[in-house]
């Protein structure tokens, strides 16, 4: 079992990179205020000695899990011994699993941490930061008190990278810890977990059409196909929608809209075979495995289809390999659109 520790001082990101981190790994975030809220809620102040305990519990746990690893937030207060036990402590018990420690700290410039101080996303999530005044006293006192960066090579981890974070976004800095440590991408039960089918209704179908646009526009740059979902109007997607035997539905992965999905067949009477026609995943989204996470949810979906269909465009080989990887199996005739585009037919039987 991995551990990545996220240190830095008040302010600085630790939880909101963790929670782009969590987006785009099998790493599940537990950040610091997760034990400290729930104990100061109850016993109307903080214990650490409850709080340490609490997070004892949850590592033990957590480490029977099938998850690639943990992302924990510490502030760490470097000219404090105790400080560098509790960290080696929590080094040593997770490579006692066979696991490896990472060690992330971030640095920002204190004017940017007081504004990140008031962000929603903060408070939403640190009850005990809501008085603003009271705690940027004690982030500004706690900087006074301890030192929580880190002096240059200070830190003596073989796995540790030191960020500046102060013009960056979280979502960024997330990225640039998964390529540095070349940390593994999501897990599928994860992404499987994560992601799920919502059925559209008529007045999400502008929606649905502006999305399609958005998602086939590089395709059709590319080959010009006069009947690509790109320019189809959108008549078109409400008519698909008004077949009684096909569905639409919105692909969510932690809770965003990330593509759509339309399922089903133009007879109304027929349960055994199903055509995915389209699927489409938007651009910012794409890669990250979330089509293959959505057949799958399609099938679960319609136990009862035994015959899957599909279309799709023969030089796109990254969406054949995704439906091959599926389960699908190119059968009949090509279909020749143009000197660049040539369509394939994709079935599934069951």
């Amino acid at each position: 079992m991995d551990l990545i520790l996220i240190v830095g001082s008040g302010a600085v990101g630790k939880m909101t990179v963790g929670q782009e981190l969590m987006k785009i790994t099998d790493f599940r975030l537990f950040h610091n205020h997760m034990m400290i809220e729930p104990v100061i809620e109850i016993f109307g102040r903080f214990n650490g000695a409850l709080v340490n305990k609490l997070r004892d519990d949850i590592f033990e746990e957590f480490m029977k899990t099938n998850y690639q690893g943990m992302i924990f937030t510490y502030m760490w207060a470097f000219d404090m011994q105790w400080d560098w036990d509790y960290v080696n402590s929590l080094k040593d018990k997770f490579e006692a699993t066979g696991g490896t420690f990472y060690c992330v700290e971030l640095v920002a410039d204190q004017a940017v941490r007081i504004e990140r101080n008031k962000t929603e996303n903060r408070l939403k999530n640190k009850a005990s930061k809501r008085d603003l005044v009271a705690s940027q006293d004690r982030m500004v006192r706690e900087e006074s008190k301890y030192r929580v960066v880190s002096n240059e090579g200070e830190v003596p981890f073989e796995n540790y990278i030191k960020i500046d974070n102060t013009n960056l976004e979280p979502d960024v800095v997330a990225k640039m810890i998964k390529e540095h440590f070349n940390l593994p991408g999501i897990g599928l039960n994860e992404l499987m977990n994560r992601t799920y089918l919502e059925e559209v209704t008529e007045n999400e179908l502008e929606m649905v059409h502006k999305m399609q646009v958005e998602s086939f526009m590089p395709l059709y740059e590319k080959y010009h196909d006069e009947m690509s979902p790109a320019i189809e109007p959108f008549e078109k997607i409400k008519a698909r929608f008004d077949v009684p035997n096909r569905k639409y539905f919105f692909i969510n992965k932690d809770g965003a809209r990330a593509g759509v999905i339309n399922l089903g067949h133009n007879d109304p009477n027929e349960k055994k075979e199903s055509f995915i026609s389209p699927i489409f995943v938007l651009p910012r989204y794409q890669n990250q495995g979330i089509g293959y996470a959505a057949i799958q949810k399609a099938f679960e979906m319609y136990p009862e289809v035994t015959t899957w269909k599909l279309e799709t465009i023969l030089q796109e080989k990254g969406n054949c390999h995704l439906y091959e990887k599926c389960g699908f199996k190119r059968v009949g005739d090509e279909h020749v659109v143009n000197d660049k585009m040539t369509l394939i037919m994709y079935e599934l039987n069951k």
